[in-house]
């Protein structure tokens, strides 16, 4: 879909998407279309119970006085309630409702009095949440009726100021990019997307200007990394580490933001081996390197000025007579040992290795990872909210307020001693699971003890980063959740002013 900005102009084609507002409060232009309809838009939100609440549509077909073939009234809320979030739903909303009929649409920004944002913002944002909502993975579907299939190719934005729209969309959009970019990885098969093939993917960030090194089993064995190869001991794939460092900083020694990503591209459980009804979702076990993998992308596309670092830990857990087993025990880069009770507790093995070797080689100001880490968030906070764990009320503090913005919650989990006794280990430093009570708690102390101090925050993604319904701008599927809200905490707090 081709995105562009416009002067303001009634189409002679396709569809047209007017915004109004609650209690069916017209903006300018869907006023001027009412009144060339003859009060038709009026009449048919009285017949509809069209109120204007955010993201409500109602559909008009071949609307007499236009040439359009139909015009689609977006809800818009309450004009001191839209915020970026809100101006992004206008946009997924008029796609989704449009997509699979026209393949010109014009959506008309006006001027709304008692609004905060500019048109020109609300215009961005609906842009981006229109391509983001648009998106659909579909290469593998060679059978999918014509009828089936979107119609739209082209979305025109219209309004005033449309030349500073455009500029303002332009970051936007590389932030899109990124986006994308983990959704597709995301939503790969996992034999197509496995360590070695994810690592490929990962490599071609370098056209982007991204210095990418990429680690194979020698190189973890040589460094200690027993945690993590544990988890691939048993698959016939190469475990791979990769590291992504963009430095936008114009200081080239600024010590780096990280950020560290669980990548088991499947996870069968290993040995302690999952029911299979919905094995197949374990694909998405790497979302937390699809995140990491597109937010580097994101960051190079807009020319961040900052330094960052990528750290993305690629394994496959399966299991096989090489599997690692319930009892063993390994050593980690730490120098730790862990008692390994159940090998489906894998992914914080991986990352126990690759933030030990993040902090360790580049000594960050602070280091985030993100994990499809355990069902226990999901059990404790559904699909909406993603787990927040960190002992640092700064960093915590700002990854809350950036993901409010961006529309993609958190939710700040306890940490403390008590829990943290639950990975004591009769034979090894620490077990690599605790009791039933507080998993997700118990797994983020676990990976605390490999964060030697460095201000750390772990966002648990298991419960949003793989959606069973269509919102405003995610269409079912991959959704890339956490990408936007650490883009936005880098931009708003860690860039050179």
């Amino acid at each position: 879909m081709k995105i562009s900005f416009a002067k303001p102009a009634l189409p002679t084609e396709g569809a047209l998407a007017v915004g109004v507002l609650a209690d069916r409060k017209l903006t300018a232009t869907a006023a001027l279309i009412d009144e060339k309809m003859g009060g038709a838009l009026t009449r048919a939100m009285n017949a509809g119970k069209f109120e204007g609440k955010a993201e409500q549509t109602l559909v008009l077909l071949a609307p007499s006085g236009l040439e359009v073939a139909r015009v689609l009234l977006v809800g818009l809320g309450k004009p001191e309630e839209i915020d970026a979030a809100k101006a992004e739903a206008f946009g997924g909303s008029a796609v989704a409702a449009l997509m699979g009929g026209d393949a010109h649409v014009t959506l008309a920004i006006d001027p709304i009095e008692g609004c905060s944002l500019f048109p020109a913002e609300i215009a961005a944002r609906a842009a981006l949440g229109a391509r983001l909502r648009a998106w659909r993975f579909d290469k593998y579907m060679t059978k999918e009726k014509k009828e089936d299939k979107p119609a739209l190719k082209k979305l025109q934005i219209v309004l005033d100021d449309h030349a500073a729209a455009k500029k303002h969309h332009q970051s936007l959009d590389c932030v899109a990019e990124g986006v994308l970019l983990t959704r597709a990885l995301v939503s790969e098969p996992a034999n197509v997307i496995f360590p070695e093939s994810l690592a490929a993917e990962a490599r071609k960030l370098a056209e982007d200007g991204i210095e990418i090194e990429v680690l194979g089993e020698k190189q973890m064995r040589k460094l200690g990394m027993g945690s993590l190869l544990g988890v691939a001991q048993g698959s016939d794939r190469e475990p791979q580490l990769v590291v992504m460092r963009w430095m936008g900083s114009a200081d080239r020694d600024k010590a780096p933001v990280a950020f560290v990503g669980k990548g088991v591209t499947f996870d069968s459980g290993g040995i302690s081996i999952k029911p299979a009804g919905g094995m197949e979702d374990m694909k998405w076990d790497m979302g937390g390197a699809g995140v990491v993998i597109g937010l580097m992308k994101a960051l190079a596309g807009r020319k961040a000025k900052v330094n960052a670092v990528g750290v993305v830990g690629l394994v496959e857990n399966m299991p096989s007579g090489t599997a690692q087993r319930p009892g063993d025990v390994v050593t980690s880069m730490s120098g730790q040992t862990i008692e390994v009770i159940n090998t489906d507790a894998e992914g914080r093995l991986v990352l126990a290795d690759a933030m030990w070797f993040c902090q360790d080689r580049f000594k960050p100001s602070f280091m985030v990872d993100l994990a499809t880490l355990t069902g226990a968030i999901v059990v404790s906070l559904g699909n909406e909210y993603a787990g927040l764990f960190s002992p640092d009320d700064l960093l915590a503090e700002r990854l809350t307020a950036a993901g409010k913005t961006v529309g993609e919650p958190l939710w700040r989990m306890p940490l403390g001693d008590a829990y943290d006794k639950q990975l004591k280990s009769d034979i090894a430093d620490m077990k690599n699971v605790g009791g039933r009570e507080g998993g997700s708690i118990t797994a983020a102390q676990f990976l605390k003890r490999f964060t030697n101090d460095v201000p750390w925050a772990h966002l648990d993604i298991a419960g949003t980063t793989w959606s069973k319904k269509d919102t405003a701008t995610v269409p079912k599927g991959a959704t890339a959740f956490g990408l936007r809200l650490l883009d936005r905490m880098v931009a708003d707090h860690y860039e050179d002013a």
